[in-house]
């Protein structure tokens, strides 16, 4: 799905994942479930280019759900894949503490089971990540530039394009929540210390960027502190 020019979406409002897309090449954020790839080689068809255009892919943080189908553009790409030193051991398979899942409603439940089936919920987890921190600047198209944002795990964080005028923030916050099908910017479930999460927000609240994009729900199309102010609202009530 094309948003802008530069930048586009795979996956759907359940799990998604994103191009920036530039003349010298693509970086990926997040990798999604391993059945996305098709979704890739889709959208990259679409845009007349190949696999050979991306130069890496920077996750969000080392979750199921979002190292996807990195490993195998890694292995038969050689594409590097980028992750939080934090996040590393999780998203090499590691150990995640077990989180309350709070309120659920059974559709919304059972739509991302569904499409976990249908996409995969195994990732083939990482043999090789190249870790990063708090305020890199990759040299990557885009120049995309990490923040950290601990609270959803150690090592998420967002990543700030100013070429694509977009922040992207895994979970550390959604506009659609998988569990209860909420819709609109709110708290990610599966929070490993929500306080912790809520004041990361701050950290991206004055980005310049007309785009928030997280790794489940539709894209948010307005300023990052607008997005913040209306999560921060929802955990109020």
């Amino acid at each position: 799905m094309r948003l802008t020019p530069s930048l586009h979406r795979i996956g759907n409002d359940i799990v998604a994942a994103y191009l920036i897309v530039t003349p010298d090449g693509i970086t990926l954020v997040d990798a999604g479930l391993p059945g996305l790839y098709a979704d890739l080689e889709r959208e990259l068809d679409l845009i007349g280019r190949t696999l050979d255009d991306i130069r890496g892919v920077i996750l969000t943080h080392g979750d199921s759900d979002h190292v996807g189908f990195a490993e195998r553009l890694r292995r038969e790409n050689g594409v590097p894949v980028f992750v939080h030193a934090a996040d590393a051991d999780r998203a090499r398979g590691g150990e995640k503490p077990k989180t309350a899942m709070g309120r659920v409603r059974v559709g919304p439940l059972l739509r991302f089971a569904a499409y976990g089936i249908r996409k995969g919920m195994r990732p083939q987890w990482l043999t090789e990540v190249h870790e990063v921190a708090d305020g890199d600047e990759l040299n990557l198209p885009g120049r995309p530039r990490v923040i950290s944002m601990p609270g959803h795990s150690p090592g998420s964080v967002a990543v700030f394009s100013p070429l694509a005028r977009a922040v992207f923030v895994g979970d550390a916050l959604t506009t659609r929540h998988v569990l209860t099908g909420r819709t609109g910017p709110g708290p990610a479930p599966f929070t490993d210390d929500p306080a912790e999460a809520l004041a990361s927000l701050a950290r991206i609240a004055d980005l310049d960027a007309e785009w928030v994009l997280p790794g489940h729900g539709p894209a948010f199309h307005g300023s990052p502190s607008a997005a913040v102010e209306a999560v921060l609202a929802v955990a109020r009530r």
